[in-house]
């Protein structure tokens, strides 16, 4: 599984599975980096957000491995809306990362933090960010250039009134949680959707329908879950900071059945993301439930 790869729209190869560095800090980002590459990731995602771009690219340049043979995610913060602004925080990621380039940079969200799915589609603010992605793009800095959190009017304003169509779009989607409409909208454009936080942070591990699937399989539900959104042909994000949990992780190489595909397909979503909920990627799962 780690050496297989999606196409984005300009050619580029994205690995289908990757290593989440969401609540990492940043010194013990670098050990971590570098167990993932030893375990063969080939796919790093990180954001300027969660303050640890310098230890990815840290970890990447003490591992060894060659900058060409990593693929590098991060994301412009999500509470940038204006052109100056993006352009300044493009050139500190690059900075920060300690490259080049970067090979698949994404806006972070299609609001501010504070005002998550409030309603505002800020089209204005989201234009001028990716105006500043498309031009570091065109000069060679970002390989690709995507989104986040968007959906389907949001993409469609970038779609309609910008150069570049993004290549990426990457959401929360694990059991219990797939926003289908997005995703056969995205990819319906050629747009590869990656799935962030494919076991819902560890909230699914105990649901009692993915453990009785799991062990029909013989695997954990970590692997599972893993499976089920990379057989719904999306990017797996997974976050560890345990070595052999990476290589367990990576160990999906097996088929879940059309039959099971459908029971988890139906199930309602989680009760809760624990002590998480309070994330607003989270807790506005449950709005309109």
């Amino acid at each position: 599984m780690l050496n297989e790869t999606y196409t984005l729209s300009n050619g580029v190869k994205v690995p289908k599975l990757g290593l989440g560095t969401w609540m990492i800090d940043n010194e013990a980002v670098v050990q971590v980096v570098k167990d993932a590459l030893d375990s063969g990731y080939r796919h790093i995602d990180t954001a300027e957000a969660y303050l640890n771009e310098e230890g990815v690219g840290r970890g990447i340049k003490e591992s060894g491995i060659h900058r060409e043979d990593v693929f590098v995610t991060t994301k412009l913060e999500g509470d940038i809306k204006n052109y100056d602004e993006a352009v300044k925080a493009i050139n500190e990621s690059l900075e920060r990362l300690d490259m080049a380039y970067i090979d698949l940079m994404i806006i972070h969200s299609p609001q501010p933090w504070a005002n998550f799915r409030d309603g505002n589609h800020y089209f204005e603010g989201n234009l001028e960010a990716w105006r500043a992605l498309e031009e570091t793009y065109e000069a060679g800095k970002l390989r690709a250039i995507g989104v986040s959190n968007f959906e389907q009017i949001d993409l469609e304003n970038l779609i309609n009134n910008g150069k570049v169509k993004p290549m990426v779009n990457q959401i929360l989607a694990h059991i219990t949680n797939v926003p289908s409409d997005v995703i056969e909208y995205s990819q319906s454009l050629d747009i590869v959707v990656e799935a962030y936080s494919p076991i819902a942070h560890g909230a699914i591990l105990d649901h009692p329908v993915v453990k009785e699937i799991a062990e029909k399989y013989e695997v954990s539900p970590a692997q599972l879950s893993i499976r089920y959104v990379i057989q719904l042909d999306m990017v797996a994000l997974p976050k560890s900071t345990n070595k052999e949990h990476m290589k367990s992780n990576a160990a999906v190489d097996f088929t879940i059945s059309e039959e099971d595909m459908k029971t988890l397909n139906e199930l309602p979503l989680i009760e809760t993301y624990g002590d998480d909920e309070v994330m607003p990627v989270f807790s506005s799962q449950y709005k309109n439930k």
